[in-house]
Parts: structure tokens; sequence; C-alpha cells
């Protein structure tokens, strides 16, 4: 047999022809192409890359960083983990570049660096194939408000993110109630999540297959409120259902009931809520007849209610009932640390919740939220990312995106000792803040004195004075 033959039915030859094929293909027909070594250095750039990379030979890339010659590449990450981005939308000279990314292996399987091409510089035809997916999260996202009705829980334990040791404490405890039929009272500010917690209880308890139903206490009208929680039977008083009308611990029986701002509850309707609790039963307004239900109570309030027992606002033995577990949600505020987590969490759900694209944040946004002092907790910070969102063109969220959203004079300055590790703070805020306690400083050295001060800063007094002025600070009573 010829060795030209023998050698096209050879399947190692077929293959490494076919790999040489396909790159070269790739190469002609791609809108750029660049390689880096396992050490993220450029090892090869096409010539039609190097206008779009702004460069006038090859020769200036070969050996630099991949960030150098492209700032935020993901081809570092490729040749680093070996997994393929096969494709992706990357900015470039404020152009979007539909890009794949590959490792590089040799004969023996070994990442040894990363491959990737520009198929497109032009997002114009990929239109037809971009409203296609598009019409496909729509329906995912239709779908899934489908399955969270009134009556599902959707929210796990993994929803609430955090290692803060608060957090971590509170999901311990949760979890501890999860698996028990327990009464359980979660405290905290409003907007900490306790709705959110609740859900996580139910889903990882026995009751999971069974109805969550949440009532909001406060949003009821004291005159129905009976009604609505232990039912009506039919024709009870006048304009009532002919039908009878089922309350919620019969919609929840099997399941749990989350009765949020409890502590908003009118007191006659407390005896009866205790009583429920106690023995297991409801009487329905109108009606003789005694209905036994199971079901699990998750009671929450923002206030506290030992103080609304004082005042005679709350029965003392209804709270001891309600808690008979207790647990304590943080604030934002002190969860600082955990802020990155929480607004990945928070996009990803503000993402699959509306027509928003995939949404990422800055590590400057985040050094931006982090001076906010966060009254709202979790809930405000939700409404401050998806209008940020709303607002942006990009999707990719910046310091500049949520300055505009956050309230006007709210920021707060933490100090050093109080900032989220890893959150990088603007340049001219730490030397302001520099500045700042260099003057409280020298004032407390010189007692006051402001031209002991001023000298011992070696500037004038007039400027001392310019920059107590600045910054606020009082220049003591101390004769200058």
């Amino acid at each position: 047999m010829p060795a030209a033959a023998s050698s096209i039915s050879d399947p190692a030859y077929l293959r490494a022809r076919a790999m040489e094929t396909l790159f070269e293909r790739l190469e002609k027909l791609c809108e750029g192409a660049i390689a880096i070594d396992r050490g993220g250095r450029v090892v090869y750039v096409n010539e039609k890359y190097l206008a779009a990379l702004g460069l006038d030979h090859a020769s200036e890339a070969i050996g630099r960083s991949i960030e150098e010659v492209i700032p935020n590449s993901l081809m570092r990450k490729v040749a680093e983990t070996g997994e393929p981005i096969l494709l992706d939308i990357m900015e470039l000279g404020g152009e979007q570049l539909v890009v794949t990314r590959m490792p590089i292996e040799d004969e023996n399987g070994t990442v040894i660096g990363a491959i990737g091409f520009v198929l497109y510089d032009h997002l114009e035809s990929l239109k037809p194939l971009l409203a296609r997916v598009a019409q496909l999260e729509s329906d995912l996202r239709l779908a899934r408000r489908q399955l969270s009705n009134a009556r599902a829980a959707r929210f796990t334990f993994a929803d609430f993110v955090g290692t803060n040791p608060a957090i971590a404490r509170a999901k311990e405890i949760a979890s501890r109630a999860a698996r028990q039929s327990v009464t359980v009272l979660l405290t905290g500010e409003t907007g900490t999540g306790k709705e959110m917690l609740a859900q996580a209880i139910h889903n990882a308890s026995s009751r999971a297959d069974k109805p969550f139903v949440s009532v909001n206490v406060a949003a009821i009208p004291e005159t129905l409120i009976e009604s609505e929680f232990f039912g009506t039977a039919p024709g009870a008083y006048t304009g009532a259902d002919r039908r009878g009308r089922e309350g919620k611990f019969r919609i929840a029986d099997g399941g749990t009931l989350f009765l949020d701002e409890i502590g908003e509850m009118p007191l006659q309707l407390q005896a009866k809520l205790l009583r429920v609790l106690q023995e297991r039963e409801i009487e329905p307004l109108g009606s003789d007849r005694i209905t036994r239900v199971d079901v699990r109570v998750i009671a929450a309030t923002n206030v506290d209610l030992r103080k609304r027992v004082s005042d005679g606002a709350f029965r003392a033995d209804l709270y001891y009932r309600l808690n008979v577990l207790s647990v304590d949600l943080p604030p934002l505020r002190h969860c600082l640390d955990d802020l990155p987590d929480i607004c990945a969490r928070l996009l990803d759900d503000i993402s699959a919740s509306g027509d928003y694209v995939k949404a990422k944040i800055t590590p400057s946004a985040l050094a931006a939220l982090a001076r906010y002092d966060w009254p709202g907790n979790v809930r405000e910070l939700r409404n401050i990312l998806e209008r940020a969102l709303i607002l942006s063109d990009s999707g990719r969220l910046t310091a500049e995106d949520v300055a505009r959203i956050l309230p006007v004079g709210a920021e707060v300055r933490l100090a050093p000792a109080e900032r989220p590790a890893g959150l990088v703070v603007p340049y001219a805020e730490a030397e302001a803040e520099f500045e700042k306690q260099t003057l409280e400083q020298a004032l407390a050295a010189s007692n006051g004195q402001i031209t002991e001060a001023a000298r011992m800063l070696r500037i004038s007094r007039a400027t001392f004075y310019k920059k107590l002025a600045k910054f606020g600070l009082a220049s003591g009573s101390a004769p200058v």
C-alpha cells in the first residue's frame, strides 16, 4: 500500500489533520485570534486582530501578560482551569465582540495554554439567535413565576447567603427548627429577610410538600382580621359569602403559616391565636363547630415584643407561646463582609424575575454600597440594585451607577476598622480620611491650640482653619 494511502487511513493522522484544518478555517473565518501559554503570556496573535487591539505588529503583544493586551480577559482562567468558555460577549474598545475560548493541551492531555477566537465583531448577524434565546429565557421566567405561587415557598437555606457569625448562628438555629414542628419567632429590622428564612425553614421541614401561607398582620383591616384567620360559616353575617370562607389556618393545614408583623395583631385576636397554638383547633366566625388543624406557625416582628408586653399592647402568654425558639436576623450594616455574595444572589434573583441582562457588579460598586448605612437592609439593597440595573446600558454596575441611586446625603463613611475586607476605597476618599485624621491627631496633641497644631504639621494657621472648615471639625476654645 502506498505511503500516502496508509497515512490517510491512520486515525491519529486524520485527527491531527482535522485539528489543523479546524484551526485554519477558524482563523480565516473569525475576526481575530490570540493564544497564551499556561502562565498567561501571549504567544500568538493573528494580523486581523491587531487593529482591534490597537497594535501595529504582533511582536508588540508577544510575551506580554494577556491582561495588558486585553483588559479583563478570561483567557488566563481557561488556561488555569482547562474549562472552555465556548460562547461569550466581550467588550473591547467600546465594541461588543462574540468570542470563544478553549484550552490547549499537549499530547498527554496536559493543559499548556489557551486560544481565543473573535467569532463576530458585530452583533447584528446574531440578532435572530439572541431573540430566540431571549424568548426562551422569558418563557423560563414565566414558568418560574407560575410555580412560585402564593402557596409555595421557593427559598431555601442556600438562598440565605452569608458567613457572618450572626448569619451563621441564625441559619443554625433555623435549621434546628426545621427538624421539629415548634413555633418559631423571627426577630430583626425590616428588610432583613425574615420571610425568606421562614420559607427556608418550611422547605427544609417534613411539611415542604404542604402549603406555605404568608400573612402580613398589619395589612389586614381590623374588622376583617378574624375572618381572614379563622374563616366564616355560610351566611355568618350580612354580606358574607353563602358558601362560607376558609381562613388562613385551614388553607395552611398540614403546612406552615407565616405571620409577619405579629406585633400589630389586635389584643382581642391574640387570645384566639393563643388557643389555636395550644389546642390546635379553630372555630370559624359564625359557627359553633370546632375544626382541628395541623399548622406550624412562624411569626416575625421588627418591634420589641417584650416592650409591647410591658406596655400592655401584647399578651405575655402569647409572647411566651410564640417564643419557643427565637431567631434574630442581623441588619445588613453588620454583615458588610458578605456584601459581594449577597449582591450576587440578589442580582441572580433580579435577572430571573425580569427582562434584564445577566448582571455583574464591580469592586468599585461594592465599595460604594459598603459605605451606606442600609436602614432598609437587604430589601433596600435589592431595590437599589434593580433600579441601577434598569438604568444601566451594559448590565455591569459600577460605583457611578449605584451612587446616583443611593439617597442623597445618606452616605456613611466607615472607619478603616469597620470596612469589609477586600473592599477597595477610592483614592480620593482615602486621602481625605487620612487628612482628617491627621488634623484631629494634631489638635489632640496640642490640646486644641491651633497655632501649635499648625506648627506641628508645618502649615499656616490660615491653612489649618480652612482644613478644619473643610471637614467640619471644631477648632476648640483655646487661645490662638
